[in-house]
């Protein structure tokens, strides 16, 4: 995906980006791709796969969840600021915490944003269930871990009325393996949608979930 398609694709979920914003991602792309070299953050690295499968990914999000309807959000195993980094570059009126269990990925995602110039964002050094500092309006992990691990850590950071998106590949086998956890906690998925990136045959699914 050349930087045309990805704005053409963008265009097509409603999110149109500023000049501003086009070049907060290139310089995250080439930010990502110095980094790359001296730690392990992605495998991919092509220009036009990070756009496809890690810009346009994250913000698939918008088919599920309604972004300006978000003020607070805590990206569950950030890693390399996938989706957090690239949310907060495009919708900037966020207040995002990053949570990574890795102190270098920490220092990278710190970094990462003090050199993009990005404000009401940090990165912390803590795994989701060992934050407990605050909830959020929207929490989100994306291929971070099963539903089983995901749903005991994730749904307690969640405000009342807020939502937990779970950003996954295939997910039938994972779903029914949580049914019973999901009615012991009374844990409802509002939302399951499936789609494939374009251009290539990639399955992503989003899965809202709430807690009664």
């Amino acid at each position: 995906m050349n930087q045309k398609e990805f704005k053409e694709q963008l265009h097509l979920l409603g999110i149109d980006l500023s000049i501003q914003q086009e070049n907060q991602l290139e310089k995250f792309y080439e930010f990502l791709i110095q980094k790359n070299c001296v730690m392990n953050l992605t495998r991919i690295t092509k220009k036009e796969d990070v756009y496809l499968k890690h810009f346009y990914d994250s913000l698939s999000i918008v088919k599920a969840i309604n972004m300006n309807e978000i003020k607070t959000l805590c990206d569950v195993g950030s890693g390399a600021g996938f989706p957090g980094i690239v949310l907060k570059i495009v919708f900037p009126h966020l207040e995002i915490v990053l949570l990574d269990a890795l102190q270098k990925r920490v220092n990278y995602l710190n970094e990462c944003i003090h050199f993009l110039k990005l404000d009401h964002i940090e990165a912390i050094h803590l795994r989701g269930e060992e934050y407990h500092q605050k909830q959020f309006d929207l929490v989100v992990a994306r291929a971070v871990a099963p539903l089983d691990k995901l749903l005991p850590i994730c749904i307690p950071l969640v405000k009342k009325h807020g939502v937990f998106l779970a950003m996954k590949a295939n997910v039938d086998e994972e779903l029914e393996g949580v049914r019973k956890m999901m009615k012991k906690k009374n844990i409802i998925l509002t939302k399951e949608i499936s789609f494939y990136l374009p251009t290539e045959e990639s399955k992503r699914t989003l899965l809202s979930f709430i807690q009664k």
